[in-house]
Formats: structure tokens, C-alpha cells, sequence
């Protein structure tokens, strides 16, 4: 899956304008709401019908998002139908529950194609050659940021971490996407990210973990806008289980690498 560098074509005069403030979470959940949709166009990649759509709001100006419409979801044998946009949302539920900037600002809103999940678009940051910037080996390091990353796929039992879905903001913030398969009652986790195989979690991410869940009750009432019920208690189950280890589970090189994993 090629990188994905998006932006909004302007003419001359617009192009020399002042780019856009960035935005607090508040702010973008806000926009996301209220916002005109203005333009979308098919990524031509990927399984799903994914489109990159133009934002238009009198107060913020114009922004990107990703949508994922219901009805361009493609069957799959593991995964009830429709139901892959409500993944996307509830993982970014789970981001917030967890106080983590790591899940771009996502909600479920009707779009040009129907009822899907809005993402707002990360502008990706180039790879500096010159200056030596190793992605691998960027990736492969252990980096608390990253170990976040680990950690959440962990939790809402992510199918689907490749490289491709690792990003580094323009401002070097790591950024996770793509979260439609997850939140399965069968252990499906297949990730890339493999550094932290057996070892003792962060105390400080323990910590998260812990706060979280003294809100279980308001936290189940979250996730059962977006799963079913043995889906929720599923995502409870297996924060208990880290909590109680307090290390990640060993993984196994023949069920846990996703397919087409760069």
C-alpha cells in the first residue's frame, strides 16, 4: 500500500493564505460534525471503499478526512457485515478512555455514500534520505510512544497492524490507522510491531490501564454503541488479563504476522 499524501488543490491566491491552526480534539470531533462535505474521491487501494473527502467549515476552513462507508464494505468470514466502520469508532473510543493521542479524532456520521466512520486525515511526514530517517528501524525500536501502540493493539485485538498503518505525523507524533478489524471474540492479533514480545508493559501504561478501567461501567456503556455485548466483554477480559500479567503474551511467527504485513 503506497504512502498517502493528500491535500486540497487551491488557486494561486488561496495558496498563498496562511495554512490552516491546527485543531484540539474538541475542535475536530466539532468540525467532523458540522461540516459540509464538499468532495470525495476513491482511494484506489485496499479492500474496503475508502474515500478522501474536503471539509468545508466557515469557521475552520477547509480539512481532510478519511470516510469508510458501510456499503463499501467488503464480506468477510470472520467479521459480521457492516460492521467495520463501528470498529473504526470504537477504537477511538478506546483511545480516548486510555487519555492516548494515537487514534486520529474519528466519528460515524452519513456521508456522499451513506452512514460510515469519518476519520480525520494525518498529514504523514516525508522520509528525510539525506538525514539517515530509517523507518524500519524507526518502527522496531522501543519507544514509548510506540509501546502504546503495541499495547492498544493488544487490547482491542487488532487483525491488522502493518507498516502501512504506522504513521508519523508532519510533527513526529505516531499515529495509528485503520482499525476495522478488530474487537473479534477469537484472539486474532497480527501485528508488525514485535519488540515488546514477552516482556514487562510500561508501569506508566499499566497505570492507564488501571484508570480506565476504575470507569468500567462507563466504559462498556461506550463500546456497546459500536459491538455486540460478547465483544465488550470480550475488550474487558483481555485489559484484565495485561493488568493481571503485567507483561505481553508471547506470539507465535505463523498466526500473528498480517497478511501483506509492510
Amino acid at each position: 500500500m503506497p504512502d498517502l499524501h493528500l491535500r486540497i488543490e487551491r488557486d494561486e491566491d488561496d495558496a498563498k493564505a496562511a495554512p490552516a491552526p491546527l485543531l484540539s480534539e474538541e475542535e475536530s470531533l466539532e468540525l467532523m460534525e458540522r461540516a459540509a462535505i464538499t468532495d470525495a474521491k476513491l482511494i484506489p487501494w485496499g479492500s474496503n471503499y475508502t474515500f478522501a473527502v474536503a471539509l468545508d467549515d466557515e469557521e475552520h476552513g477547509d480539512r481532510l478526512a478519511i470516510y469508510k462507508p458501510r456499503r463499501g464494505e467488503s464480506p468477510l468470514w470472520d467479521f459480521a457485515s457492516g460492521t467495520l466502520y463501528r470498529r473504526e469508532h470504537a477504537a477511538y473510543r478506546v483511545n480516548r478512555r486510555l487519555g492516548w493521542s494515537l487514534v486520529p479524532p474519528t466519528i460515524v456520521r452519513d456521508g456522499p455514500h451513506g452512514i460510515g466512520s469519518l476519520q480525520l486525515y494525518v498529514e504523514p511526514k516525508e522520509p528525510d534520505e539525506e538525514s539517515g530517517d530509517d523507518v524500519l528501524g524507526f518502527w522496531s525500536a522501543q519507544r514509548i510512544e510506540i509501546e502504546r501502540m503495541v499495547l492498544f493493539d493488544h487490547i482491542t485485538n487488532n487483525a491488522d497492524r502493518k507498516l502501512s498503518h504506522c504513521l508519523r505525523g508532519v510533527d513526529d507524533q505516531v499515529w495509528g490507522i485503520d482499525h476495522g478489524l478488530t474487537f473479534n471474540v477469537e484472539p486474532k492479533l497480527r501485528t508488525v510491531l514485535w519488540q515488546y514480545v514477552d516482556q514487562p508493559i510500561s508501569a506508566e501504561l499499566l497505570m492507564d490501564l488501571g484508570v480506565m478501567m476504575q470507569a468500567e461501567v462507563e466504559f462498556r456503556q461506550e463500546l456497546a454503541a459500536d459491538l455486540q455485548t460478547d465483544e465488550v466483554e470480550e475488550t474487558v477480559r483481555r485489559v484484565s488479563r495485561l493488568l493481571s500479567s503485567g507483561r505481553y503474551p508471547r506470539l507465535d511467527p505463523r498466526s500473528n504476522v498480517p497478511y501483506g504485513w509492510w
